[in-house]
């Protein structure tokens, strides 16, 4: 799996913000089929950080209504990255 696949975006909500600034954990969405290891790879290689551990949840698609028709939200997978302490990822710092 490509490196740059596994990772799509950062999520950015008062939780993983406060849970960066205290405990240096960040949190991404990733791909469905990545595993622990393709995702820590993938934070070292495009951060050059090291990784403490990395922690996964699969997050179903609520259930949403539009007038009549009953649709879903897509499903999606969330990890949770502990970083070693001294290191932080940049693209997180302005936010």
């Amino acid at each position: 799996m490509n490196i740059y696949s596994v990772i799509k975006k950062p999520v950015v909500t008062e939780k993983s913000t406060i849970a960066r600034e205290e405990e240096n954990k960040y949190l991404f969405e990733v791909d469905r089929g990545a595993t622990k290891i393709d995702i820590r790879n993938a934070v070292e290689k495009i951060f050059k950080v090291s990784v403490v551990n990395v922690h996964t949840i699969n997050i179903s698609g609520k259930k949403k209504r539009v007038g009549r028709v009953i649709g879903r939200r897509r499903n999606w997978k969330k990890a949770l990255i502990t970083l070693a302490p001294g290191s932080s990822i940049e693209v997180h710092e302005g936010v």
